[in-house]
């Protein structure tokens, strides 16, 4: 059990240096699959439980490794049964971990009432209500779809009290892997989406600065996709130029690995609006420059 562990390690932070991508859903997969087998071999009740909670986790994490990568037909297949999972497992950090991601995906589905009620059903596990963290990222996670749907005065109140939450957690206390991606950095980076889609560019530029000083190293895909997110905040404010400027480090700092595709789809977003407030020639310039790169992949 405790090499099934490290494994769900090992997979968290190849997820954070090359983002969602085939090879991972099928490891993440292989490791659920291992861990079923040990279930049905296992004596008691306890151990059952624990290695039912770890294939929960890893099949969650090839729901997450789809919905990077842009393939979302097949991501809520694998939710569906990462929360069944969890229920046998009678476990509540993995039923937050998959309402979480279940919101994510309702959001890049456009789906932005399910995104809302997903994040609200995260709120409510007992993992959100006796953990600080949590219902920070709950919070979060709800000013996100409430963004989405248009909703400014409820989407600000969330994210107020995703910033109370995280004041007050204690964000160096041991945690399961699948959020240790979560504190002041990563909502600084929710925080740049929230008030770039509510019409605040200028604040969402400034919390997108934020958490790019605060982001790990490690934390490649995170860096590049909040980077793209700031080249956004800036194009929304009319700097063409610079935002030029800041989009082209995306392709820097994923160099070596494909863009994974929420990450192309979100570069889709900047080239649209890129082609709206820039000049012809420097649209079409980006486009030329970095097609390859954008879109393979």
């Amino acid at each position: 059990m405790i090499r099934l562990r490290d494994s769900i390690d090992t997979l968290t932070a190849l997820d954070a240096e090359r983002g969602g991508h085939n090879a991972l859903e099928r490891a993440a997969l292989a490791g659920a699959a291992e861990a079923l087998d040990l279930q049905q071999r296992s004596s008691t009740q306890r151990v059952r439980a624990r290695l039912y909670a770890l294939a929960s986790d890893f099949t969650a994490t090839a729901g997450w490794s789809l919905i990077d990568a842009g393939q979302l037909d097949g991501a809520g297949k694998h939710l569906d049964r990462a929360l069944t999972l969890a229920g046998m497992a009678q476990d509540p950090e993995m039923t937050m971990q998959v309402w979480n991601l279940r919101a994510m995906l309702a959001r890049q589905r456009k789906d932005f009432g399910e995104a809302v009620a997903a994040a609200q059903a995260a709120q409510a596990t007992w993992a959100a209500r006796r953990s600080r963290l949590h219902a920070s990222l709950a919070h979060a996670r709800t000013a996100i779809g409430l963004a989405h749907a248009g909703d400014r005065r409820a989407a600000l109140r969330s994210l107020g009290r995703a910033e109370e939450a995280l004041s007050k957690a204690d964000t160096t206390a041991p945690r399961s892997a699948w959020i240790t991606f979560y504190g002041p950095a990563e909502l600084y980076s929710l925080t740049a989406i929230v008030r770039d889609v509510v019409g605040d560019p200028a604040e969402a530029e400034a919390a997108s600065y934020r958490a790019l000083t605060a982001l790990p190293e490690t934390y490649r895909r995170n860096r590049a996709h909040t980077t793209a997110r700031l080249a956004l905040a800036q194009l929304h404010q009319d700097e063409v130029e610079q935002a030029y400027a800041t989009s082209t480090d995306v392709f820097q700092i994923m160099a070596g690995d494909p863009l994974p595709g929420r990450m192309r789809q979100l570069l889709g977003d900047f080239q649209r609006d890129l082609i709206t407030h820039a000049p012809p020639r420097i649209a079409h310039e980006w486009a030329d420059r970095y097609r390859t790169e954008w879109s393979t992949p």
